[in-house]
Formats: structure tokens, sequence, C-alpha cells
């Protein structure tokens, strides 16, 4: 393919500002295109008290200033756009702020070629941070990508303002629907997995946008999320006790032996290790997890790591059982990087329970490291998961359909079976270890997608 000139608008990419899996995938597509070829730029906001690196100033945008900084060789350019008076401690402040923020983003989507001198031929946005950039008259075709219908970013006409020219966003109702607005002007709507895609036409899935999607047609396109395997790869990894690979797994043993002793020490070194890496939300049904535990802790040997933060309900009632049962769970609140890689290298069994999933990057991450997914049929869990047979030998985890804790519980009593099989179990591993998920498989589809937009 010819390369094209792609500016990616998003919240976050890994490497400048990350709260999860957002900002992977960003950076995971970014890469790939550019090594295709392309000539990739992104832009995000500049967060006063996320630290980055050293940056040039280009000079004014708008109400702020556009910040570049060194890219790795053959990687993105990289851009932050600072405006101040924003700062607020955190990246999300969840109030107006955050509208101000990312209206900002928008506007300079647009004005970013007139300060570099460099106009792409295509603006990708990601999610709704970035929704309101296609809502703005500019001969520059747009392509918006859906990582999770169930944020919208909704806020009051006032909010926004005199920052933009944003007339065609507002709703009768005098609020401006950040996701809706981008929605309905973009060039070409993706979202991040096939199944999600079909999912977010209906009722039960579309957050109250099912008919908007639906009028979409072929405009909305689902496409995989990918894993940047330079990152997620067990045999380099520098955050784990131990690299394997699947030709030689065997390092994975001292991996998960590291990881009891560190958060288990009391427990059964031979027992299954149960991890889950997760924000603590509803839609990821942590809940279900919870209300199952009693019955698996009495009916199973396996012990239980859990890292996350969210909901403060479900924190303190982690934190609980934790203090119950002290050899048989451990809760760790917050996102702490090298701790999630070392939970998805030292368990056995990965819990992604969600009611719903756009795509999920963790069962991924976790099939690479042969932990395998426990995962509720939905969205991209659908499309990246087989449930295993052991008599055929194929499949990768265990898949359950309901979003309920017998559902959960049926599902991890099956991997633990598996568990304890010599013969099953190895082939497991092998089958999750030797997936292949990484974005340069995703760089066909986006490149078509992107021909799609230009030639409107």
């Amino acid at each position: 393919m010819i390369p094209m000139k792609i500016l990616m608008v998003a919240a976050e990419y890994a490497g400048l500002v990350k709260t999860g899996g957002l900002a992977d995938a960003v950076a995971g597509l970014g890469g790939a295109l550019a090594d295709a070829g392309h000539d990739v730029r992104v832009l995000v906001p500049a967060y006063a008290r996320v630290t980055s690196p050293p940056a040039r100033d280009r000079g004014r945008v708008g109400e702020g200033r556009l910040l570049e900084h060194d890219s790795p060789a053959g990687g993105p350019r990289l851009y932050r756009l600072d405006v101040p008076g924003l700062d607020a401690g955190s990246v999300y402040t969840g109030d107006d702020r955050d509208a101000v923020r990312f209206a900002h983003l928008a506007v300079a989507a647009h004005a970013l070629g007139g300060v570099i001198g460099w106009r792409p031929d295509v603006l990708h946005c990601h999610d709704w941070h970035a929704a309101l950039a296609p809502s703005l008259r500019s001969p520059v075709p747009t392509m918006l990508t859906v990582h999770n219908l169930g944020y919208q970013g909704v806020f009051p006409r006032s909010a926004v303002e005199g920052v933009g020219d944003f007339d065609a966003a507002f709703e009768a109702d005098g609020r401006v629907n950040f996701l809706k607005a981008g929605l309905r002007a973009a060039d070409l709507v993706t979202t991040v997995s096939p199944t999600y895609a079909r999912e977010i036409r209906t009722p039960e899935y579309g957050m109250g946008l099912d008919g908007l999607l639906g009028d979409r047609g072929d405009d909305l396109v689902g496409i995989l999320n990918g894993v940047d395997y330079r990152t997620w790869e067990p045999a380099s990894d520098p955050l784990i006790h131990a690299r394997y690979d699947a030709a030689d797994p065997s390092g994975k043993r001292r991996a998960k032996a590291s990881l009891r002793a560190e958060r288990l020490p009391g427990s059964d070194a031979e027992s299954p290790l149960v991890g889950m890496v997760s924000r603590l939300v509803f839609q990821k049904g942590v809940d279900l997890l919870i209300d199952a535990l009693p019955g698996l802790l009495g009916r199973t040997r396996a012990g239980f790591v859990v890292l996350g933060s969210g909901d403060a309900a479900l924190e303190r009632t982690l934190e609980g059982m934790a203090a119950a049962h002290p050899d048989r769970i451990a809760f760790a609140s917050g996102y702490d990087e090298p701790l999630a890689h070392r939970i998805y290298a030292g368990a056995d069994l990965f819990l992604v329970p969600s009611r719903y999933e756009p795509c999920g990057l963790t069962q991924m991450y976790a099939l690479r490291y042969g932990t395998i997914p426990v995962v509720r049929r939905t969205g991209g869990l659908a499309d990246t998961v087989r449930h295993f047979d052991p008599g055929s030998g194929q499949g990768n985890g265990s898949v359950f359909e309901d979003a309920d804790p017998g559902g959960l519980t049926w599902a991890l009593e099956r991997a633990i079976e598996w568990y304890g099989d010599p013969a099953a179990w190895p082939r497991l591993v092998r089958n999750a270890m030797t997936a292949d998920f990484s974005w340069d498989r995703r760089v066909d589809a986006y490149e078509a997608a992107y021909r799609r937009v230009v030639s409107r």
C-alpha cells in the first residue's frame, strides 16, 4: 500500500500516559502502522502531574502549546497539547474540566498540521475523548474507533461553548455527548472486535446508541485489537522473575513460585493459582467473583491474586476477604505495572468474567504467558478465547455464557480439572502460548479502513 499520513488523537498513549488498555491499544496500533511504512503522528493531552519525557515547544495551537517528543526509531512522532489551568492531579477529573480539555484536543487535532507543516490523509480519533474532532468542519476525512461505548463523555453545553465551533454536536436538551457527536459525523466508525460491532447494534449492549449505530450500516466495522509482543513477551519480559517461551515453558513454574512467595506465602505450592488484573467496576464482573469465592474456596484448593482499583465497595469487600483468607486470597489496590506482569507470568488461570467487553487485552496477554483465560462469551473475549476440548486438544481457555456466579464457577472448575490432567494441561498451555494476536496481523484491516475513508 502507498504510505499514508495518519494523525491519531487519543487521551492516552503507552510511554506518555497510561491508565489502562486504551494506551496500549493506541500505542500498539500506531507502532505497527509506522513499522509498515506509514507516517504516523499521535496527539494526546499534556497532564501536568504525569511525568513525561523531555519535549520541544512547537508553538501555539488554539489555547495551548504543542509539545513534540522524540520517538523510538521508526515509531510514530508524539505530540502533547498543553493547555494551562487544567491540572487536577489526575488524568481524568470526572467533571467539566474533562470536557474542556478534550474539546481543546479536538480543535488542536485540526490545527496541528498548520503548526508543523504536515497535513494528514486521515484523522483517526479514539474513543469519546477525541470524538468531537469529526464534528468540526475540515477537508481531512475522519475515522472514529470506539474502545468502550459505556463511556460517552456527556456534559452540559456550557462546558465546551467558546472552545470551538461545535454547534453540530449539541443536543436539544442543552447537553453535548462527545461520542454520539463523533458517531454521527465520522466518515467511518470502527470498534475493537467483530463481535462487539454486532452487539452494540442491539438494545442490550448499545448503551442508548444502538439506533444510531444501526443506521451506520456498513460504515460500522469491527477490527480486533492486537498485542505488542515487544512488551508482552515472557521470553524477554524484564519485569518477571523467570523467563520462558512455548518451546521451553519450565520458567513459568519458577515465576509461579515467586508470585506465590510474594503474595500468598502460606498457600499450597501445588494448587492452581488464579490471577485477575482489572478495573473494579460492574462491567468487569468483579462482583461475580466475589459471590463465587466462598464456594470456590470450599470446593477447590485454588489461590487467588487480584490487582485492581475502582468501585470503593468492591475494593473493601476484596480487602476483607483477603484478610479473612490470607493463605488463599491476595488483593492489591491500584495499578502496578510490574505486579501485573508478574501475575500474568505466575498465575495458572486468569479471570475475565466481564458482562460486556469491547475487546479486552488482558486475556490476550494471559494467553501469551501460558496463563489460561476463564472468560464470559462476549465481545472480544468471544473472538479470542475458544473453550478447550480435552478430547480433540483444541481450544485455548474456558468460556461461560451467563453473567452470574454459577457460570463463572462452572468455567473455573472445568479449568481446574484440566490443570489436574497431566495430558491435557501441557497441550492447553501450548495452544495458549502459540496463539498470535500481534498488531502486525491487524495492519491490513486498518489500511483497508483508511482507504475507504480517503476514497470519500
